[in-house]
């Protein structure tokens, strides 16, 4: 699972609006707002997580570690 500060510190690298990122994942632009509200992992339909990270992952980004060590992002190693 990704955290919120994950989603947070994704959209900061690529330089994304919470709008974009809603458009990019097809999730509401609410859903994004209450997502990056929480501490740790977000409570969400998985579904919802799943369609977040795949979008960051279309553009490059890499999740690292575990929410309970060392989660973070990274640009995808080519």
């Amino acid at each position: 699972m990704i955290t919120s500060a994950q989603i947070r510190a994704a959209r900061g690298m690529l330089d994304w609006s919470r709008k974009d990122l809603a458009e990019k994942s097809s999730v509401s632009f609410a859903s994004m707002m209450r997502l990056e509200s929480f501490d740790g992992v977000p409570s969400s339909n998985v579904k919802t997580l799943d369609a977040i990270k795949k979008a960051f992952e279309n553009a490059d980004i890499e999740f690292i570690g575990t929410p309970e060590n060392g989660a973070g992002v990274r640009w995808k190693l080519k």
